[in-house]
């Protein structure tokens, strides 16, 4: 696919529109004799992709209909073609949900959980949970016309004249995140010698990449990211943009540099060909490898270049320890 923008088959348009008008028509008691599985509507749109995809095969694989709630469906319903339909809030009052708590990857006991009014919670995100359905889930997570053309005419715009060029997407996670990494979870950020080592990968293998860049720190990514060869776009022409024009944009190329979040590992999990994340990046002792799983959330196939954490050790130390690869 190197050097052409990607195209998709779409479902037919106002799938959510059409789920919800057969909700309207159904009584409230009918559909609670059916059963109904939903999840937690929590974070932003990584999480929330997450929360979608999870659900969707649970409830698949535990023989139960699947219902969003309508904070999920106006979070996801505006970029994507979702189909599942969304529970009202009137019915939702009515029921005595089995709150049923998720860690952040499969496990053999989800395949058998037991109740007919079922809400799962947390912040799952894992191929783990929805890999064995991956064509539903991307089917789920297509994109409106009107964004899908924005972004491959925004793409074909970098292109030029070029004729075989290479679309990598690049996203760099800051915000937050650059507090809390190193403050709370004992990790680091992306810095520039990641970047640096996953554009050239890329450089070596293919010979008219072009990079495109986006990010929620972007003064921070036209500072340490080299733009000289020419082959370095920003999104926006540098302006932070909407997730989701940014997360389009990703979803578009061919290929992905990733750094850390959920935002980025769905943008590799959709674009499909290589993904290169940054791994390691935390220290061993780190409380957040209790809650998630670096073998859960990157794809075998995927390629891990390791975090520099030197930031994180003693300055006294003479000793930097070096994490595997």
């Amino acid at each position: 696919m190197e050097g052409m923008e990607k195209q998709r088959s779409f479902p037919s348009p106002h799938h959510e529109q059409q789920n919800m008008g057969k909700l309207d028509s159904l009584s409230s008691s009918k559909i609670m004799d059916s059963g109904i599985w939903t999840v937690n509507s929590i974070g932003r749109l990584g999480n929330q992709m997450g929360e979608y995809a999870t659900l969707y095969a649970l409830a698949k694989m535990n023989g139960h209909q699947a219902y969003i709630c309508p904070a999920m469906h106006q979070y996801l319903s505006p970029i994507f073609r979702i189909t599942l339909p969304v529970l009202h809030a009137e019915v939702a009052k009515k029921i005595r949900w089995r709150n049923f708590g998720l860690h952040d990857w499969m496990s053999e006991s989800y395949k058998h959980i037991k109740g007919k009014y079922v809400r799962l919670t947390g912040y799952p995100c894992s191929y783990t949970f929805y890999h064995h359905i991956r064509q539903e889930i991307l089917q789920q997570f297509s994109f409106h016309d009107h964004i899908k053309e924005e972004a491959n005419q925004y793409l074909q715009k970098l292109r030029g004249q070029r004729q075989e060029v290479t679309y990598v997407g690049v996203h760099v996670r800051r915000g937050d995140y650059v507090y809390v990494m190193p403050k709370i979870w004992k990790g680091v950020v992306a810095d520039r010698g990641y970047l640096e080592k996953a554009m050239n990968y890329f450089r070596e293998k293919y010979p008219n990449p072009i990079f495109v860049v986006t990010s929620n720190g972007m003064e921070w990514c036209k500072k340490n990211i080299n733009a000289s060869r020419g082959d370095v776009y920003f999104s926006g022409d540098g302006r932070e943009s909407s997730p989701g024009s940014d997360f389009a944009l990703l979803a578009h190329c061919n290929h992905t540099i990733m750094t850390i979040g959920t935002f980025g590992i769905w943008a590799g999990y959709l674009a499909g060909g290589e993904t290169i994340y940054l791994a390691n990046y935390t220290l061993p002792d780190s409380p957040f490898l209790k809650v998630f799983k670096p073998s859960a959330a990157f794809l075998p196939e995927w390629i891990g270049i390791p975090a520099d954490l030197s930031p994180l050790l003693p300055k006294n130390s003479s000793q930097v320890q070096k994490p595997e690869a």
